[in-house]
């Protein structure tokens, strides 16, 4: 009988438990609850897994050239260093200097290796990547300011970005011819008279002094444009003396077209105390502290965003939106090229040379003003404007 009562004690006091237990929870609300957080958390594990098993490319960029030029090559490292800061992918920048007969031998041992990416830039790299391109076809390769010949070949793995220079280009005659026409300005002559002192007489800086030209000749007329060639990118030297002999015709203002060559002019332009403009990248900032006295006179330099543009474009490759066997065009619309605006900027260019340059702007992106692009123009058809502006 005790052992009876002492079972039936302890199942009343399981009930009674599980009772308790029961009444902890809302029976209209703790499910539907549950099930929820249960869902949020599948979801965010879900993210996190894919997330974990999403590999970044790795990315190699090979310069046919050397760092330090303070424009387009400086400015590709630029980018590669925010494709490793904000997205964490490995990445590796070669200079391969300016002996190009180390090109073709360098891209063929990267290609070789693990690199998911690999970047390249310039027209001079584009005959060597034509044919490297096509013996890896599942490596994906991007080449900047240029394009290969999508027309000859199976070049579905190489992505092309081209710039439209010369819609910057024209807002920077216009700010040069401006600013010759006032001889109010402590370095200006009134003269009317730029310039423009480029690596080589070919199509993509050519591109840049079409539009140059055009931009000067629309808001200043009868200004006259002096152009020099270097006949490479890395004479330093026969820039400098190239545009001692522009500041001695009356130009006060000169056009860097070539690279790291350029530099040359700007230290001519620094010491004769005449205005400069940069090209690629903002020249004026990156001279501030190693070159001052050729800093303060580089009124604003035509930029390609090419730290922006490289950085994008592996982010729209991690996304799979990269469109690989196409060039892209990229101007004003996109923020690829541009004007730089900074304190120098400020202090040369007078506020009605200021509202100008916007109208200008804003007439380009809408379509307004079509700027010359020597891409659409013959020989003849370049030499013509070339000679119609010569002092």
């Amino acid at each position: 009988m005790k052992r009876l009562l002492a079972l039936m004690l302890s199942v009343c006091m399981m009930a009674g438990a599980l009772s308790g237990c029961g009444k902890k929870e809302d029976p209209q609300t703790a499910p539907d609850s549950q099930t929820e957080e249960q869902g949020e958390e599948s979801a965010a594990e879900e993210a996190a897994d894919k997330e974990a098993n999403t590999e970044l490319p790795k990315v190699a960029c090979l310069l046919n050239g050397n760092l330090g030029d303070k424009s387009f090559f400086d400015s590709a490292n630029a980018g590669m260093k925010l494709i490793k800061d904000e997205l964490g992918c490995e990445t590796n920048v070669i200079e391969m200097g300016f002996d190009n007969t180390v090109w073709e031998t360098t891209l063929y041992e990267v290609s070789d290796q693990d690199w998911d990416i690999i970047i390249v830039g310039t027209f001079q790299m584009q005959e060597v990547l034509e044919k490297v391109a096509l013996e890896y076809p599942d490596k994906k390769y991007i080449i900047f300011d240029s394009t290969v010949s999508y027309d000859n070949a199976d070049y579905s793995n190489v992505y092309s970005i081209s710039f439209k220079q010369n819609e910057a280009s024209y807002l920077a005659g216009a700010l040069a011819a401006m600013i010759a026409a006032d001889d109010s300005l402590p370095l200006s002559n009134g003269q009317k008279m730029i310039s423009v002192v480029a690596a080589l007489d070919i199509p993509v800086l050519n591109d840049f002094i079409m539009g140059y030209i055009q931009g000067a000749v629309d808001t200043v007329p009868d200004t006259k444009v002096s152009i020099s060639y270097i006949g490479n990118f890395d004479d330093t030297a026969k820039a400098k003396d190239l545009a001692k002999a522009q500041f001695g015709l009356g130009s006060c203002v000169a056009f860097n077209v070539a690279a790291q060559a350029g530099l040359g002019m700007i230290e001519a332009a620094g010491e004769a105390q005449k205005y400069a403009i940069g090209v690629d990248a903002d020249q004026a900032m990156a001279l501030a502290e190693s070159q001052p006295e050729q800093s303060k006179v580089i009124a604003t330099s035509v930029m390609k965003n090419i730290d922006q543009v490289l950085l994008l474009s592996v982010k729209r490759h991690i996304a799979g939106e990269l469109p690989y066997g196409q060039e892209e065009s990229l101007g004003m619309e996109e923020n690829a090229v541009g004007l730089a605006v900074n304190e120098v900027y400020d202090g040369i260019a007078t506020d009605e040379m200021k509202a100008k340059i916007e109208e200008l702007q804003g007439k380009i992106q809408s379509g307004e003003i079509k700027v010359n692009s020597a891409f659409t123009m013959t020989d003849d058809e370049i030499k013509e404007v070339k000679d119609s502006v010569a002092p």
